[in-house]
């Protein structure tokens, strides 16, 4: 029998979440909506763009996305630091998630209002970590 390795045991057996690197800025932002069409390539790109100028982040690359026939779209950014991932879906429903990640302190209620904004969004929750 083969002894469970560290990190299988890690799962099996939750730790409290505590600050690892409190000398490193951390900032999450989880945004998720209805938006009021379907979304597409194009929008995705012109999104994670304007979201960087939005957000005050310096953009590396141009944004990539990507379109699964199972799944639907997905999208990327690159920032200095850090970056922020886009998904769209249409089925089951039109709904999108926003997953942004910084070593940049950034104002969240912009991002949020922003991304409402863009996506004519009638209903929007977000999370901050």
């Amino acid at each position: 029998m083969t002894p469970p390795s560290p990190a299988s045991d890690l799962v099996a057996r939750p730790l409290a979440w505590r600050d690892l690197a409190p000398e490193i800025l951390r900032q999450r932002l989880v945004i998720e909506g209805y938006p009021a069409a379907p979304v597409d390539d194009a929008q995705i790109r012109t999104y994670l763009s304007a979201l960087s100028r939005e957000v005050d982040m310096v953009q590396l690359l141009e944004p990539v996305t990507h379109r699964s026939d199972l799944y639907g779209w997905a999208g990327w950014i690159h920032w200095e630091t850090s970056g922020a991932h886009f998904y769209a879906w249409e089925q089951p429903r039109l709904f999108f998630s926003v997953d942004i990640y910084t070593c940049k302190a950034f104002d969240p209620d912009v991002a949020v209002a922003f991304t409402a904004d863009f996506f004519d969004a009638g209903t929007v929750v977000a999370k901050g970590f």
